[in-house]
């Protein structure tokens, strides 16, 4: 059955860096009849004597998106992100589905936030300790070293593998944890080792499944000689069936975060059941999954946006065209 048309629909796109995955999740909106316009967060301005609202956003006048998909918040100072993020959660609050929200994506990038709420939802995930101390830290490394184990120390809000360090007990010496600088915040984050499983000889792999409104829709692995296995660091992604165990998993730890769309890092490990959630992505790329499956992502997507989440929002399809009940619209602020 054909999907209905969504004319006069516009969609701002949030992203710092216009390429392949804006201009796929734009031919997806075109496709339901939708516009959908590349924003950078930091060019939209607050300004509380523009329009009732108070939001400048480039590409609407001093109109607000019908929707919002986030596909990047860039990083800045601290006050640069707080504010990008207001923006986020200001839209929210006027109305605006966004899709994954601020809070989401909050939940998402602070790693330890993301391994608390996976544990408190009975998700399994490694054992993981974050702590401002490092002292304590030090301490913790020491015991798990004894134990022959070992950690890996990830920068909070880091990506694509990047600033990744195995600390402990680590090829049959003592690897002791690095000065808490800048780099990592001043802060621990230590997430127990899973070795990655590898037999016969062949290089070690993990899983990353793509969860898009509740349910898991695609699976690849990420295949590596190294134990990071991002595509970002040079591993290779190839074709994994999506079985119900890791569909389960993944959706339960999308729940668990409560986001709209997410990929789904998951581990496995020798002589271990069951599988480990490591990490949740809530602004997940996916051109590398895109290239191992025939299923549209960026359409999914697009679909989920509009079928469900509009639909569930203040925002109704009527007769194709997108208005707002004539309860909750709003006329600007005369000066």
């Amino acid at each position: 059955m054909a999907t209905p048309a969504c004319r006069g629909l516009r969609v701002a796109i949030m992203t710092d860096e216009i390429g392949w995955h804006t201009r796929q999740l734009q031919r997806a909106l075109r496709e339901r009849g939708a516009l959908g316009r590349c924003v950078d967060l930091a060019d939209i301005d607050i300004d509380t004597q523009a329009s009732w609202h108070g939001l400048l956003v480039p590409g609407f006048g001093r109109e607000l998106p019908d929707a919002a998909i986030v596909r990047g918040v860039a990083g800045g100072s601290f006050e640069q992100v707080t504010k990008r993020l207001g923006v986020l959660h200001a839209l929210t609050a006027l109305g605006v589905p966004v899709y994954n929200d601020a809070r989401a994506i909050e939940r998402c990038v602070d790693k330890s936030m993301t391994s608390l709420l996976l544990h408190a939802a009975g998700v399994p995930t490694p054992p993981t300790w974050a702590t401002e101390s490092e002292a304590r830290a030090r301490r913790r490394v020491v015991r798990e070293g004894a134990a022959g184990r070992s950690l890996v120390l990830k920068p909070l809000f880091g990506s694509q593998g990047k600033g990744l360090q195995q600390v402990g007990e680590v090829d049959g010496r003592h690897q002791p944890l690095p000065a808490l600088d800048r780099h990592y915040g001043r802060l621990a984050y230590l997430q127990r080792f899973v070795p990655p499983l590898a037999t016969g000889g062949a290089a070690g792999h993990d899983w990353r499944v793509l969860v898009i409104g509740g349910r898991a829709v695609a699976a690849m692995r990420r295949v590596s000689d190294h134990w990071v296995h991002n595509v970002a660091q040079g591993a290779r992604c190839e074709a994994a069936e999506l079985t119900p165990a890791l569909a389960g998993l993944a959706e339960a730890a999308s729940a668990a975060l409560q986001v709209d769309y997410a990929g789904v890092d998951l581990m496995p490990a020798a002589g271990r059941d069951p599988v480990l959630v490591l990490e949740v992505n809530g602004v997940a790329a996916w051109r590398g999954l895109q290239q191992v499956t025939d299923f549209n992502i960026a359409r999914a997507l697009v679909d989920d946006l509009i079928d469900r989440k509009l639909a569930g929002s203040h925002l109704h399809l009527r007769e194709g065209a997108v208005r707002l009940p004539a309860a909750t619209a709003r006329a600007p602020r005369r000066a």
